[in-house]
């Protein structure tokens, strides 16, 4: 079970990585945007989304708040967000193919502590991830730019998947 779900997580770096690829063309002006139905510019949701999985990973080991990006962090550019997304996409990969199903980790929040299953982080970091992935597809289309494709048959066609025979 734990390589099926590590596999969610190597499609999730693919995804995180094509996306990233496919607009490092931007201007500053684009990235800047903020169009209706979304939650916030388009560079602070590509933000958003490096950050969330980075704060997924230190939860999974019961820490948080250790200088992760957040959507107030300043767009740290497409190097950078390449870097850490390739990072952070590998920290999950491991995660989830290493996962004890009943593994669990203690957060500390204002003097109390909250137990929550691993897997749950996992969990959370995917749909996370998503969600404003397309928020940033959506934004882009709005503004008639088009973005790649995150479909799972062209990420089972990166991975060349589906050879005949």
């Amino acid at each position: 079970m734990t390589r099926s779900l590590a596999e969610m997580f190597e499609y999730n770096r693919w995804a995180n990585r094509t996306l990233i690829e496919g607009c490092r063309g931007l201007d500053e002006a684009t990235l800047g945007t903020r169009v209706p139905g979304v939650s916030g510019t388009i560079a602070s949701l590509f933000t958003h989304v490096i950050g969330g999985e980075q704060t997924q990973v230190l939860r999974t080991k019961g820490r948080q708040d250790e200088g992760e990006l957040t959507r107030a962090s300043p767009f740290p550019g497409f190097d950078e967000l390449a870097r850490l997304a390739e990072e952070t996409g590998a920290a999950l990969i491991a995660i989830a193919a290493q996962l004890d199903d009943d593994a669990t980790a203690a957060l500390p929040w204002q003097g109390r502590t909250f137990r929550f299953p691993v897997r749950f982080f996992l969990t959370h970091a995917m749909e996370h991830s998503v969600e404003h992935r397309t928020e940033i597809k959506v934004a882009l289309g709005h503004l008639g730019i088009e973005t790649p494709d995150l479909d799972g048959w062209n990420y089972a066609a990166a991975m060349g998947y589906g050879q005949e025979g």
